[in-house]
C-alpha cells in the first residue's frame, strides 16, 4: 500500500444550488398514481403519505441545515483497498475514551448516527459519565453516501467488515469495540466472526440469533415448530411475516440495476425508501400525519436527499446482491457480545436465542419503546444500552 492510499484527506461537500432547483423541479413535476384500493398501508406507501411528502419536501425542507451539521463534523477520506471510504471521526475530550465504530444500514446512512454522536464523546455534557465516554468512527458504507462505489463486484459484508479493521487500526486504535443495526449488525457480526485481536467485543440492535434450522423453515413457509416458548414462538412469527413482505430486499439482491426508475424520480425513490418495514413505514406515515414521535420529516429527508444528491440509490443496493449470507441466522461469533432488543424490530430476539448464538453474552435486554432505526429513532435509549454493553469491556 502507497503512503498516498493510506492518507487521510479532511472532507466537506456543499451542494451547487442548481442540483436543489432541480431536485424541487422533480418533485413538483411528479405524475401520481392512483390512490391504493385498501384502507390499509397492505399495498405499500400510501398515496397521501407520499404526497405530503413530496410538498413538504419542495417547500419547506432545508437541506443546508443538514450540509451544515455535517460539516461541522470531523469528516475524512481515505482510501481502503482501492475504494474511498469516507467517514466521521470525533473524539472525545476524554483520552482515556473507547474506541467505536458505528455502521449505519439501508434505506440508512451516517445521517442515522448524528444523534448519538455528543452523548456518547462527550457524557459528561448529556447525563452520563466521564468512564462512558467512545472515540467515534462512523463510516460510510461503501456505494452509500460519500463514499466510493464499486465498480465491480466483491464488496460484500465480510470484505467491508476487513476494511473496518483496517480503518481503526489506521486511525490508531490497538483495540476497539463495533456496533451496527441492520447491514450495520451483519458487518458487525462478520468482523466479530473473523476476531480480529484489535476487536474487544460488540454491541448489534438487530441480534443474528435465528437457529438455521428455524430460519430455513420459515423461509420455505413450513409451519411454526411445536412445542417452542412464547417467546420463541412469537419470535417465529415475526419472522415469517418479515419474510412474506421483503419484496424490496429481493429486488435489490436479484435485480439492482432494473431499479433506475429510483436514480430518476426523487419521489419514486422516497417512496421505495420508506417502506422498508410494516412498523417503519406506519411510523413514517404518522410523522407526515402530523404525529412526530422519534422521527420528523426533516430526519427522514435529510437522509433521502443524501441519497438522492450522491446518487447512490442503485450501489447502496447492490450491498443486497453481494451477500451471500442469511440475514439473521447464527454466525459464529465467539467474541463478547452485547445484545438490545427493540419492540419494533424485525424479530424479537429472544434470550434463549441470544445465549446460544453468541456464548459469551454480556448483555441483554428488551427495551419497551423503538424500531428498526434505533439509534435515529431512539438515541438517549440507544446511547444508555451502548454504554451499558461496553461497560464491562473497559
Amino acid at each position: 500500500m502507497s503512503v498516498t492510499s493510506a492518507a487521510i484527506r479532511p472532507f466537506t461537500f456543499e451542494t451547487p444550488e442548481m442540483e436543489l432547483q432541480v431536485l424541487r423541479g422533480r418533485i413538483t413535476a411528479t405524475r401520481w398514481p392512483e390512490k391504493e384500493t385498501v384502507s390499509d398501508q397492505s399495498q405499500g406507501t400510501p398515496l397521501a403519505t407520499v404526497r405530503e411528502l413530496a410538498r413538504y419536501w419542495a417547500a419547506e425542507h432545508d437541506w443546508r441545515k443538514c450540509e451544515a451539521s455535517l460539516n461541522a463534523l470531523p469528516q475524512f477520506i481515505t482510501e481502503i483497498d482501492g475504494l474511498d471510504i469516507h467517514f466521521l471521526h470525533v473524539r472525545s475530550k476524554h483520552e482515556d475514551a473507547l474506541p467505536l465504530i458505528v455502521t449505519h444500514g439501508w434505506p440508512g446512512s451516517i445521517i442515522e448516527q448524528l444523534k448519538i454522536i455528543g452523548p456518547l464523546t462527550d457524557p459528561t455534557a448529556h447525563g452520563g459519565a466521564a468512564v462512558d465516554a467512545f472515540h467515534l468512527v462512523i463510516p460510510s458504507i461503501p456505494g452509500y453516501g460519500f463514499s466510493g462505489k464499486p465498480t465491480a463486484t466483491g464488496w460484500g459484508p465480510e470484505r467491508i467488515g476487513r476494511a473496518w479493521v483496517e480503518l481503526m487500526k489506521r486511525l490508531g486504535y490497538s483495540q476497539f469495540v463495533a456496533q451496527g443495526g441492520d447491514w450495520g449488525a451483519i458487518i458487525t457480526d462478520l468482523i466479530a466472526v473473523e476476531a480480529p485481536p484489535e476487536l474487544i467485543g460488540i454491541h448489534t440492535n438487530m441480534p443474528a440469533a435465528v437457529p438455521p434450522e428455524i430460519d430455513q423453515a420459515l423461509q420455505l413457509g413450513k409451519p411454526i415448530p411445536s412445542g417452542l416458548p412464547d417467546d420463541e414462538r412469537r419470535a417465529c412469527e415475526q419472522l415469517a411475516f418479515f419474510y412474506k413482505h421483503t419484496a424490496y430486499a429481493q429486488m435489490m439482491a436479484s435485480r439492482p440495476q432494473t431499479l433506475t426508475g429510483l436514480v430518476d424520480s426523487p419521489i419514486g425513490l422516497a417512496a421505495f425508501m420508506i417502506d422498508h418495514d410494516v412498523a417503519s413505514l406506519a411510523l413514517i406515515s404518522r410523522v407526515f400525519d402530523g404525529h412526530p414521535e422519534g422521527l420528523t420529516r426533516d430526519d427522514l429527508l435529510d437522509n433521502i436527499t443524501l441519497y438522492w444528491l450522491t446518487n447512490t440509490a442503485l450501489s447502496s443496493s447492490r450491498l443486497y446482491a453481494e451477500n451471500k449470507l442469511p440475514f439473521l441466522t447464527v454466525k459464529g461469533v465467539s467474541i463478547p457480545v452485547a445484545v438490545s432488543v427493540f419492540p419494533d424490530e424485525l424479530y424479537q430476539a429472544p434470550q434463549s436465542w441470544a445465549q446460544e448464538a453468541y456464548p459469551k453474552l454480556i448483555h441483554y435486554n428488551r427495551l419497551d419503546k423503538g424500531g428498526h432505526f434505533a439509534a435515529w429513532e431512539q438515541p438517549q435509549l440507544f446511547v444508555d444500552e451502548v454504554r451499558a454493553g461496553f461497560r464491562s469491556l473497559r
